[in-house]
């Protein structure tokens, strides 16, 4: 059988046969997995003009099967959903909660039928309802995230997603303490947790990465820290999250307390020398905040990170070394976060451009004599 064919129900009678109803020409044709696909015309071009069509998207590989195309929304948010179940607890439960939203607006639609149109009209309602313009922006990109998915299962031929689509990327600001606060926060949290202020704000370390942290990850004799999980028990996101940590002596030496003192197999333990969660910890570090006059409204245990972040910048760090202690996969990250932290060049370039004009002022007269000139 050939893959393609157009043939005539009635070929050979001069007309339909009486009490026979259907179209005349039946167009077929075999998709790339062998199976047969048929139509039938009233009209032979008709037919030739879908089948044409059919064969071209096979060719160019934008075919998508006829029943698959139908899939709704809903449906396919459901069979997303269960294949994304392998990514953290957390992870997975945000994302719950954003196809949430994604079918209450879009529920029983045909995957194949959202336009770039309907994406911005979803963006539009999103921020008329009020939400934080961080929420639209993660929202809008699970859209994308989950079409993008679509397409490359074959089950719609391309993604109506894209930039002109999105709403503003939100600008992260980060808060920032200063010194004094840092150590005052390390005073009003509870002693076996005040380790985990000094991992964020004096190491860099992530909520997940502190309460994780275990004796056997840190290296007390050379005063290197070599963040191996997230808690519970999860490997940390990225390759560069697991790059060592340097530290001085007076670290280490409060970083050895816990362990010394109660046993402990973690570097931060709750009052009966064990293990604790990193909602523990974030709720211990949020009770001592409210002892800390002057922190900036919304202050987050992440904070302390940027915290570590500017010191280093304005210990006159470069971007690349800053990028290794903050454990970023690219230098862009860090620049993309911090890049306002770095201090105003302005008055370095007018200097570095005036060094050359005082230099040229100091200078010898050097005489310049054409190519040729005898000496």
């Amino acid at each position: 059988m050939s893959s393609k064919s157009i043939t005539d129900r009635w070929k050979g009678k001069k007309a339909r046969p009486e009490g026979v109803v259907g179209a005349r020409w039946f167009a077929r044709y075999r998709d790339n997995a062998g199976k047969e696909h048929a139509k039938r015309f009233e009209k032979k071009d008709d037919a030739q003009a879908w089948l044409d069509t059919e064969t071209a998207k096979l060719v160019t590989g934008t075919w998508i099967d006829p029943r698959t195309a139908k899939t709704t929304v809903a449906a396919w948010c459901e069979k997303w959903l269960a294949t994304y179940a392998v990514n953290r607890d957390s992870t997975v439960r945000q994302a719950a909660t954003h196809v949430k939203r994604i079918v209450e607006y879009f529920g029983d639609r045909p995957l194949a039928s959202i336009a770039p149109s309907d994406v911005k009209a979803w963006v539009v309602t999103l921020q008329a309802d009020g939400l934080a313009v961080s929420t639209v922006y993660a929202l809008h990109g699970r859209l994308a995230q989950i079409l993008g998915d679509a397409v490359l299962d074959k089950v719609i031929p391309s993604s109506p997603c894209s930039r002109r689509t999105s709403p503003p990327a939100p600008k992260q600001i980060p808060h920032l303490a200063t010194t004094e606060q840092v150590w005052a926060l390390h005073d009003a949290i509870g002693e076996t947790f005040r380790p985990a202020v000094l991992l964020a704000a004096f190491a860099g370390l992530r909520l997940g990465e502190v309460a994780a942290l275990r004796v056997e990850d840190v290296d007390f004799m050379r005063g290197v820290i070599h963040p191996k999980i997230q808690y519970p028990d999860r490997p940390l996101k990225t390759e560069s999250s697991r790059w060592p940590i340097p530290i001085p002596r007076e670290l280490v030496v409060e970083l050895n307390r816990n362990p010394t003192q109660r046993g402990s197999s973690t570097i931060v333990v709750g009052a009966f020398g064990r293990p604790v969660s990193n909602h523990t910890v974030y709720e211990a570090f949020r009770l001592a905040c409210e002892q800390v006059p002057g922190l900036p409204a919304g202050f987050r245990f992440h904070d302390l990170r940027h915290y570590y972040a500017s010191f280093l910048i304005h210990s006159g760090l470069d971007v690349k070394t800053v990028q290794r202690r903050l454990r970023h996969a690219s230098a862009k990250v860090t620049l993309d976060t911090y890049g306002h932290l770095w201090p105003d060049t302005d008055e370095t370039t007018r200097a570095a451009v005036s060094a050359l004009f005082a230099g040229k002022t100091a200078a010898p007269a050097v005489s310049l004599r054409s190519v040729g000139e005898s000496r």
